[in-house]
C-alpha cells in the first residue's frame, strides 16, 4: 500500500482508498485459490456479521449463487439477531443455505455445564436462569487498569455484578469457548468435502495481527480472502457492496457469550478506528506526530497503546504460526 509523504498522511483515507479495485483483487484471489484447489465452489459460515457478509457477497459475485453454500451455525448462547441477519444476507444473495445448530455438540462435551461451574466459582450468586454473562477487559485508553479480565453478570439488561478472573479460570473459559468455533469448523468441512467445495474464511487483518481467532476454529479454513484488510476496510467494502445496513451498524462480536459482547469490549479495548490506525502506523513506521494528528491521542497514550499491541502480537505468534515439523536428517 502506497503511503503519502508525512506529515499530511490521513490514515483512514489511506486505508479506504480504491475500494473498488480492492474488491476486484479479492475476487480474483478467491477465483485463483478455489481453481487451484480443483474445487467446484465455496462453503462459508454466515454469522450475521460484516466480515462474513462481505466475504459471502464477493464469493457470489465471483462464482455465482449456484456455487456458494451458506451455513448458519447457531448455538443456544448466540444472539437471535445473528441467525436473523445471516438468513437475510443469504436470501438477499439468492444462495442455498442451511441452519445447523452446534448446541448438541457442545452439550455432548458438557461445555455449557463446565462453563457454568467456572462462573459459579467466580460469581457465587450467578443463576443461569436469570443472569446472562460476558467476558470483558478494561478500556485500555480511558482507564489505568491492568490487563485483567472479568466476568460481567447481566440481569434484565442491567449489569448487576463484575468479578475479576484468576488466570486459571480465564484459561479454562477460553478453552471451553474455543470449542464453539472448532465445532463450526468441523461442520463446514463436513459439507465442503461432501460437495467438493473449499471452505472460505472471514478473518480480517486486524484479527490476524492481534491473534483474534481460534486456531483450528475460525482459523481452520482453505482460504482467507479478507486477511490483508483491516476491519475499517471491511466496512468500506461493505458500503461498496451495499451490505445490509443492519449488519453494517451491528457491533462486531465473536457472539459466544449469552450477553452479546462486542470485540471493542474484550479484544480491542478501544474503538476500532483507533486500533486500526495504531496497527497501520506500526506497519508503516509512521512517526508519532502523524499518529497524534490522526487519532487525537496524546503521545503517552499512543506509546502505551503501541507497547500493548506489540505485547499482544508477541504472545499470539503461536496462533498465526504453522505447526513446526521435525524432519529427519537425510
Amino acid at each position: 500500500m502506497q503511503v503519502t509523504e508525512e506529515p499530511s498522511v490521513k490514515i483512514m483515507e489511506e486505508l479506504n482508498r480504491d475500494i473498488e479495485s480492492l474488491a476486484l483483487n479479492i475476487r480474483n484471489f478467491i477465483r485463483n485459490q478455489v481453481s487451484g484447489f480443483k474445487k467446484k465452489g465455496i462453503v462459508l459460515g454466515v454469522s450475521g456479521g460484516i466480515d462474513s457478509a462481505v466475504a459471502l457477497t464477493l464469493c457470489v459475485q465471483e462464482f455465482g449463487k449456484g456455487n456458494v453454500y451458506g451455513l448458519i451455525l447457531p448455538e443456544k448462547e448466540s444472539a437471535p439477531s445473528s441467525k436473523v441477519l445471516g438468513t437475510e444476507v443469504c436470501e438477499s444473495l439468492g444462495i442455498v443455505y442451511e441452519e445447523v445448530s452446534i448446541s448438541p455438540i457442545l452439550e455432548s462435551l458438557n461445555i455449557y455445564e463446565k462453563k457454568e461451574q467456572v462462573i459459579k466459582r467466580v460469581c457465587p450468586e450467578y443463576d443461569p436462569r436469570v443472569h446472562k454473562t460476558s467476558l470483558i477487559l478494561p478500556d485500555f485508553l480511558n482507564q489505568e487498569l491492568l490487563n485483567v479480565p472479568y466476568i460481567r453478570l447481566i440481569k434484565e439488561g442491567e449489569t448487576v455484578g463484575k468479578y475479576r478472573l484468576k488466570a486459571n479460570d480465564y484459561l479454562e473459559l477460553i478453552g471451553l469457548q474455543g470449542v464453539k468455533q472448532r465445532s463450526r469448523m468441523i461442520i463446514q468441512y463436513m459439507y465442503a468435502e461432501k460437495m467438493n467445495y473449499a471452505v472460505c474464511g472471514t478473518t480480517n487483518k486486524t484479527e490476524v495481527v492481534l491473534g483474534q481467532f481460534v486456531k483450528y476454529g475460525d482459523g481452520g479454513v482453505d482460504l482467507e480472502p479478507l486477511a490483508d484488510c483491516y476491519k475499517t476496510q471491511i466496512y468500506a467494502l461493505g458500503r461498496h457492496l451495499s451490505v445490509n445496513e443492519e449488519i453494517m451498524k451491528r457491533p462486531p462480536s465473536a457472539d459466544t457469550w449469552s450477553h452479546y459482547t462486542t470485540d471493542e469490549e474484550f479484544y480491542w479495548r478501544m474503538p476500532i478506528h483507533i486500533m486500526d490506525q495504531l496497527l497501520y502506523s506500526q506497519e508503516q513506521n509512521l512517526p508519532l506526530n502523524v499518529v497524534e494528528n490522526n487519532t487525537g491521542l496524546s503521545t503517552d497514550k499512543i506509546e502505551k497503546a503501541l507497547r500493548h499491541i506489540s505485547k499482544i502480537k508477541k504472545t499470539t505468534d503461536y496462533i498465526r504460526a504453522a505447526p513446526p515439523v521435525y524432519y529427519l536428517n537425510r
